[in-house]
């Protein structure tokens, strides 16, 4: 392969790998027609793409991406799994094809940095929530919260909403206790006040 060429790819697997987040990498050695067919099928369902890539040319793309570093899972023939679906999602989806192919050869997981090596890596990231799954848990977290403060407003006395409603009317009783002495006071001071005595005759 020429050097032209081999830049021509570097360019066009670099314009893939730009605004990756993370990326997977298997050994597509053993994998017959039919087999990498369904694999593909099923990853073009969630938004990947599988390309088989030269080691040299991949670590070159990537050098100036968010994947940088991934090339410490590349080890012999290689097969990227990149896209926009949701890394946990792809983790599982290999670890299925694992189950069904135990020939097949999961080389591990990278992004945010970190390289998840091994089938034992992917299982890993496997059990990470999906973005859409994590603000599930979130908002899930908060209506159980409101939930609970709801019940307790509404709940019988001694709960929190009979203890509001006990402080209020209490704040009520003195603010109406209050106005009733400031009226009352002119008058018992007419009523207590000494009648002016007699003037003495001369």
């Amino acid at each position: 392969m020429s050097k032209k060429i081999k830049n021509l790819i570097e360019q066009d697997i670099g314009g893939e790998f730009a605004d990756l987040e993370g990326i997977a990498v298997i050994n597509p050695r053993g994998m017959d027609g039919n087999k990498n067919n369904k694999l593909r099928r099923k990853l073009h369902g969630k938004g990947l793409k599988m390309l088989v890539v030269k080691n040299t040319l991949a670590r070159r793309a990537s050098s100036m991406t968010k994947i940088k570093g991934f090339d410490t899972l590349l080890d012999g023939p290689s097969a990227v799994i990149y896209g926009k679906g949701a890394l946990p999602d792809l983790a599982r989806l290999l670890m299925e094809e694992k189950k069904l192919d135990e020939k097949l050869e999961l080389r591990g997981i990278f992004f945010d940095g970190e390289a998840y090596a091994g089938e034992a890596g992917v299982k890993t990231v496997s059990t990470f929530p999906t973005r859409e799954e994590a603000i599930a848990s979130v908002v899930s977290a908060i209506l159980n919260a409101g939930g609970s403060l709801l019940s307790a407003l509404q709940g019988p006395g001694g709960t929190l909403g009979a203890l509001i409603s006990a402080i209020e009317e209490k704040a009520k009783d003195k603010e109406g206790s209050s106005e009733v002495s400031a009226e009352a006071s002119p008058e018992v001071s007419a009523e207590a006040a000494p009648e002016s005595a007699p003037v003495a005759a001369v």
